[in-house]
């Protein structure tokens, strides 16, 4: 067993409001400290996601994207700034996290995640969440988090309407029966054309904040081992109605 790692006297102010929760306490914001994630996207959903990540103290954020700063982003990807149009989007986001919580150590990877780097990434970190906008992204990082029995928390945005999901196919849920995997939610990827992109279909801004924010949930409950995480439920949100659902699916 890992010792823990100790919190400074500015780390237990900081955190005071989550070691005052019983469900957490001191052994839980050690866990947080001494967590590696991994975080696919530092766009709509990895902007709100990697914020309260770092907020929270994770120790190690680890950031895949090959993209850098548009200023289209910045109505919904809120950890980059006016100032930091055309920068890579890795080091913005780094410098964002640098401010809100000096504490947190920021791996940047300013790369394409792909079948044949995704193991590589994902084999150093001991979660991963997916805030990528295509499937060919999350089938990859999919794949190398059951083949390194990695955690995944998996989540997707539409223009009004969001998914998410989390991850566990190597192992087997209460009754035996194996986790599903992200191939049983999806089996293919739709054909080329079906989905529009952001750009063609847009965005409401404010629901990626949403979603990325229950994504850093699901990473908090499954790095502290509170709650129930979605395992075999996908949780589907309408931002339109405001109305929340949860459906079950299983390994096929």
């Amino acid at each position: 067993m890992l010792a823990p790692m100790q919190l400074s006297d500015e780390e237990l102010e900081r955190y005071a409001r989550h070691i005052v929760l019983a469900e957490i306490g001191g052994p839980g914001q050690h866990k947080l400290k001494r967590a590696r994630v991994l975080v696919i996207g530092a766009g709509g959903l990895g902007a709100p996601l990697l914020q309260y990540l770092a907020a929270a103290g994770v120790g190690t954020l680890g950031i895949v994207d090959d993209d850098t700063v548009a200023l289209s982003n910045l109505q919904r990807q809120v950890i980059h700034g006016t100032d930091t149009v055309g920068t890579a989007k890795v080091d913005s986001a780094a410098d964002a996290i640098r401010r809100i919580n000096p504490n947190v150590q920021v791996e940047a990877y300013p790369l394409r995640l792909t079948p044949d780097n995704a193991a590589g990434l994902v084999c150093g970190f001991d979660i991963v969440a997916d805030g990528s906008d295509n499937f060919a992204t999350r089938y990859a990082v999919a794949d190398a988090c059951a083949a390194w029995r990695r955690p995944l928390v998996s989540a997707a945005v539409g223009r009004f309407d969001g998914s998410i999901t989390t991850l566990k196919p190597y192992e087997s849920d209460k009754e035996g029966r194996p986790n599903p995997g992200y191939r049983d939610l999806f089996p293919g990827p739709p054909p080329d054309g079906t989905l529009p992109t952001c750009a063609e279909a847009g965005i409401l801004g404010a629901l990626t904040g949403v979603i990325g924010s229950m994504m850093a949930l699901e990473v908090i409950k499954l790095v502290t081992g509170v709650g129930d995480p979605l395992i075999g439920r996908l949780m589907l949100f309408d931002g339109m109605s405001m109305r929340v659902e949860t459906i079950g699916y299983g390994a096929g």
